[in-house]
């Protein structure tokens, strides 16, 4: 496939037609400066190449222009088969066409196919490796689909150039083997080496975990024991100790004694605060004579005051009163006037919604029609869910059939327990006389273990019969019995007879689950929001309009109509919010001037009454009160110094009373706890001693012993396995090296054109560079410097382009501002290899570098107007 022509229509800022004629062969360039459109053109294709026509996600509507539209993408493409004209366009009457030599080839979803086929199919086929957007400047950038898009790309790429991947690999047997053993290391183990839950190890771990802690739990008992002696010898000398009668008098002496110092100190505390109540009420006195002679001085210097105040407060009402009654009039002038301006912008309004609704109703009947045809298919995509829907419902889900797997494992584990238990027969047959044993109709087996878990009759040709009596039989006979029984239960549950049965329902289900959410994503493209919100739409849309709006003028006549009253309207607001706040401004202003003169007359009435209570008393009378109280004060003081130098310390005789009395609480308490404890040890010191820990504790050991051992042999068989499963990996790794071959060849010469003797590394998971070896070391590619990354990137896309072409797979390289952090030195090499690479391959550049690619040479394109 080589592109030769491109025309967009209504994208982004191209909003007439444009088109790019004459794109040849070889090497073609694009320059031109930023927001040209350049990076405009490669979404385009990108769109038309892989996003949907019918389509209206985010990524299909960053194209469209600002003033909206319907974005249209043509190319003109040559293949072996000729040359076809591909189109599409997204929104409005969606669609896509195939044509050649002007007969329509496909359209709609035969289009899509067709050019799904056409790129080989996927998420991006070539394109993934060759197309190349703004800001992508290494292999490995990009979003998560980009990436794998462009790793199945290299994949399947490398692999039809190797030939079978058996070759590459080691063969179906390397991948047997290498299964096998991590099928048997997945029994044992977990991916990140853990013991599997459930497992031979795990259990065995287990086992070893469970009779480790028995045996720490009868150690714990005999250390338990000879504590138990030891702290009841300890606990008996302690009690007699306290018990003793000496120790019993002096601790009562001690509280007698402190108990009378308290007493004492508490009786001369009396006589203190006595004191001190003197002391207070001389203080008041004092207080209060000072306070009256402070008051009446007061009240006559506010009497005065308050009454030049209520003077000048009752001025300013005056004032405040006049300017509101001014104020009130402008406002209602300004009123009158804006409720004329609205009423003017309320004829506007209504005439320009009529003139509109008149345009709407012209233009909602193609929307009408989309919408309709949207809500009909979005029926059947309902239909379509509603039916997977039911099917997904049907079988066992996840979470069931892994119960019933775990049920049938946990019988598997109950029959193998019981076996290994079970009285076992072995029939070796001599020469010529196999099978003249019989357990009923069936002979047995020669050199085969028989487990026998009932009484069996063996018959033996020409002998008689042999009745085998195995005795009370194994244990696990009523496991497995159980666990037959809760299998059945859980299948029935289900409705099925045999895990056969319910693991096919299970599939049925999971396939009904996958069909399901295909649909679902069929009716959410259709109907986002359901088929409720297109038919609510659809009802939405104006009708035409009736004759009597033939007569409307036209939108320009009606907005501009409008424009001049909601002029007219927000200036007659804006003078009566003026006025209104000059208004409210007053009238803050006069209750201010009101609670001012009230406030002022309130206080002059409030000072009148104070300096008429006060006026029976004389100053100089007040002022011998207070030196009369402030003596008698004095003397209290004096008083109360006297009893306080010699009181005693009250609160270190009460400390030694909490002392000794807590000495004797102390004594009382521990003795009731000591005869309580000590029966308690003597309890169990008995108790013990009857039940043979010590050879409990013996037995045990020799256990845990016996299951370490059993560890050990399953810890080294897992490590066997993953020592296994290490040296098969590195045999196939070994083996992919013939993989990287096509693509290293190719890659070889270009490399030197920068780095002379260099190679590249691959890695096996991304099929990408992991690593650079140059002048004999080796560098990470995540460790170079953004340019040589970049470098090797675009040498990296230039390879895979020449064995797409060896392999017949022409696809054009496309490279949107490619080379962003390369030196003038290495770009011109960089060019030297694009025209070595280019031959019969089609390369296009995008670059707003116009002046660095100019040394680029190749076919110079340019973005003309073009036919619509």
């Amino acid at each position: 496939m080589k592109l030769r022509a491109i025309t967009l229509k209504d994208v982004r800022r191209f909003t007439d037609p444009v088109r790019i004629d004459g794109i040849a062969d070889g090497v073609n360039v694009l320059s031109a400066p930023n927001e040209f459109g350049k990076s405009t053109v490669f979404d385009a294709l990108r769109a038309l190449f892989f996003v949907p026509h019918g389509s209206r996600g985010k990524e299909i509507g960053q194209l469209r222009p600002h003033a909206g539209g319907a974005p249209e993408v043509t190319v003109e493409i040559e293949t072996p088969e000729g040359i076809f004209h591909v189109s599409k366009r997204w929104f409005s009457k969606p669609e896509a066409r195939v044509s050649r030599a002007g007969v329509l080839i496909a359209q709609a979803d035969l289009a899509e196919a067709w050019i799904g086929q056409l790129l080989g199919g996927g998420d991006g086929g070539p394109s993934g490796l060759l197309w190349v957007r703004q800001g992508l400047t290494r292999l490995a950038d990009g979003s998560n689909k980009e990436q794998q898009a462009a790793l199945d790309a290299r994949r399947d790429l490398l692999s039809s150039v190797t030939g079978e991947v058996e070759a590459m690999t080691g063969g179906r047997r390397m991948d047997a083997a290498l299964a096998r053993c991590r099928e048997e290391l997945g029994a044992y183990a977990t991916a990140t080496g853990k013991p599997r839950a459930g497992g031979p190890w795990a259990e065995a771990a287990q086992q070893v975990d469970a009779l480790a802690a028995d045996r720490d739990a009868l150690a714990l008992r005999v250390e338990i024991l000879q504590s138990a002696l030891s702290e009841r010898t300890k606990l008996r000398r302690e009690l007699a100790e306290i018990e003793a009668p000496d120790a019993i008098a002096d601790r009562l002496a001690r509280l007698a004694a402190a108990s009378a110092s308290h007493q004492a100190a508490l009786a001369h505390a009396d006589q203190v605060k006595a004191a001190e109540l003197a002391l207070e009420s001389a203080t008041q006195a004092a207080e209060r004579a000072q306070r009256d002679l402070a008051a009446l001085r007061t009240a006559t210097k506010d009497h005065t005051d308050a009454l030049q105040k209520d003077k000048d407060a009752t001025a300013k009402l005056k004032e405040a009163i006049d300017a509101l009654t001014e104020a009130e009039q402008a406002h209602t002038d300004a009123m009158a006037a804006h409720e004329a301006a609205e009423a003017r912008l309320k004829r506007a309004v209504d005439l320009l919604g009529r003139v509109q609704a008149r345009v709407a109703a012209d233009a909602a009947s193609e929307r009408r029609s989309e919408l309709q045809d949207r809500i009909a298919k979005a029926g059947v995509a309902r239909q379509a869910v509603e039916t997977a829907s039911a099917e997904a419902s049907i079988g066992p889900d996840s979470a069931g059939i892994d119960r019933l797997r775990g049920l049938a494992a946990a019988l598997t584990t109950a029959r193998a327990l019981r076996d290994s238990t079970a009285t076992r027969v072995t029939m070796r047959y001599t020469p010529g006389r196999e099978g003249s044993v019989r357990d009923g109709d069936a002979p047995l087996e020669h050199d085969k273990v028989h487990p026998v878990h009932t009484d069996t009759v063996l018959h033996v040709d020409g002998l008689g019969a042999l009745t085998i009596h195995p005795g009370e039989g194994p244990e696990g006979l009523a496991d497995v019995a159980h666990a037959e029984r809760a299998l059945a239960k859980a299948l029935g549950g289900f409705g099925h007879t045999s895990m056969e049965d319910a693991l096919a329902a299970h599939r049925k289900r999971q396939e009904a689950s996958g069909r399901l959410k295909g649909v679902q994503a069929e009716l959410a493209a259709l109907a986002p929001k359901g088929i409720e919100d297109l038919q609510r739409q659809l009802a939405a849309l104006p009708m035409a309009m009736p004759e009597d709006h033939v007569d409307l003028p036209e939108v320009a006549e009606a907005e501009a109509e409008w424009q001049a009253a909601k002029g007219q309207a927000a200036e007659r607001a804006a003078t009566r919010e003026a006025v209104r706040e000059r208004r409210d401004t007053a009238r803050t202003q006069r209750a201010e001037a009101a609670v001012r003169q009230e406030a002022a007359a309130e206080r002059l009435e409030m000072a009148r009454a104070a300096l008429l209570r006060l006026a029976s008393r004389d100053e100089a009378e007040l002022v011998a009160l207070t030196k009369q109280a402030d003596a008698t004060r004095e003397q209290a003081e004096v008083a109360l110094k006297d009893i306080r130098d010699t009181a005693p310390d009250i609160t270190a005789t009460e400390a030694t009373l909490k002392r000794v009395q807590s000495v004797v609480d102390a004594a009382r308490n521990r003795i009731d706890a000591l005869r309580p404890a000590i029966a308690a040890l003597t309890e169990r010191i008995s108790g013990n001693a009857g039940e043979a820990v010590e050879e409990q504790l013996q037995e045990a050991d020799e256990k845990l012993d016996v299951a370490r051992g059993h560890l050990a042999r399953v810890e080294r068989e897992v490590k066997v396995l993953q020592r296994l499963q290490s040296a098969l990996d590195g045999a196939r790794s070994e083996a992919r090296d013939r993989y990287f071959e096509p693509i290293a060849a190719e890659l070889r010469p270009l490399m030197h054109l920068l780095w002379p003797d260099a190679e590249l590394n691959w890695a096996d998971d991304s099929l990408l560079p992991q690593s650079l070896t140059r002048n004999g070391q080796v560098e990470s590619v995540d460790v170079l410097s953004g340019g040589t990354q970049e470098q090797i990137a675009f040498l990296v896309r230039l390879a895979f382009a020449r064995l797409l072409a060896k392999g017949g797979r022409h696809a054009p390289v496309i490279l949107d501002d490619a080379l962003v952090y390369t030196d003038d030195d290495r770009i011109e090499r960089m060019f030297d290899a694009l025209h070595r690479q280019a031959g019969d391959l089609q390369i296009i550049v995008l670059s707003c570098r116009q002046r660095a690619f100019r040394e680029l040479g190749g076919k110079a394109l340019q973005i003309t107007a073009g036919a619509g």
